[in-house]
């Protein structure tokens, strides 16, 4: 593991079954960093995240967080560690306004998470944290819209501000542009751009596009392995990404 390294993960590997989805991946995150994931579909770039949340445990490897073995570690108990997520599919609640899921997401990384029983009207700083996210990411105008009646973009954007708003010091975002017109995916990719640099971005990304506008260095999965992993002008020029993404290289 590098010295100033947030994520580390070494020898990864995962089955289902007789199938190898992941199969010895090694790579390191350095803190404030944005490392790209690129791959094809079925490449295990969405099992590599499971593994590293834990939401399914490894078959064999490490993973380190921020400097702590988290390998056998509860899903909650590493975001509690400053892991944060995003899903491919939006998980929002759709009858919650903005306002309030802000509020949820503010709640439950202070330590009025397990304070249940008094009404968040109660909490004048939680009111405030959130106003001030939705103002800073220019969604104050949508406060009051249930997140049901946003579009597509705007659910993708808000997504990513309840993320944020959990103070992650280590965030995984898989696919955030995944559906979105170029208009949206323009906005979403801004959005990542502006992140604060205390937060170190792991990013699954299929459009090479927005990889290479986001991307400091970028490692690509094909058949659960890393096939190359370097800086973005060093794997746009690279022939074995070119042929896993032309069709032409290991079927």
């Amino acid at each position: 593991m590098l010295v100033g390294s947030a994520l580390a993960v070494e020898g990864l590997s995962h089955d289902f079954g007789g199938l190898r989805a992941l199969d010895g991946v090694s790579f390191d995150v350095a803190e404030g960093e944005r490392l790209v994931i690129l791959g094809p579909n079925g490449a295990g770039k969405t099992t590599l995240f499971n593994v590293v949340t834990g939401l399914l445990a490894p078959a064999s490897g490490r993973i380190t967080l921020l400097g702590r073995d988290v390998t056998r570690l509860a899903t909650h108990r590493r975001a509690r560690l400053g892991l944060g997520r995003t899903f491919q599919v939006t998980t929002l609640f759709p009858r919650l306004t903005v306002l309030e899921s802000v509020l949820l997401a503010v709640q439950g990384a202070g330590s009025v998470r397990f304070t249940l029983h008094r009404p968040l009207t109660r909490f004048p700083r939680l009111y405030a944290r959130a106003e001030r996210l939705l103002a800073e990411w220019s969604l104050a105008e949508r406060r009051d819209v249930t997140t049901r009646e946003l579009s597509y973009g705007e659910q993708r954007q808000l997504e990513l501000l309840l993320a944020l708003a959990q103070g992650p010091r280590v965030l995984l975002l898989d696919e955030p542009t995944a559906g979105l017109s170029p208009a949206e995916t323009a906005g979403v990719t801004e959005m990542i751009r502006r992140f604060p640099r205390d937060v170190t971005i792991l990013l699954i990304e299929h459009d090479m596009d927005v990889a290479l506008a986001l991307a400091e260095r970028l490692i690509v999965l094909h058949h659960g392995r890393v096939v190359a992993a370097g800086p973005r002008d060093e794997i746009k020029g690279d022939p074995r990404v070119a042929e896993i993404y032309l069709g032409v290289g290991e079927p």
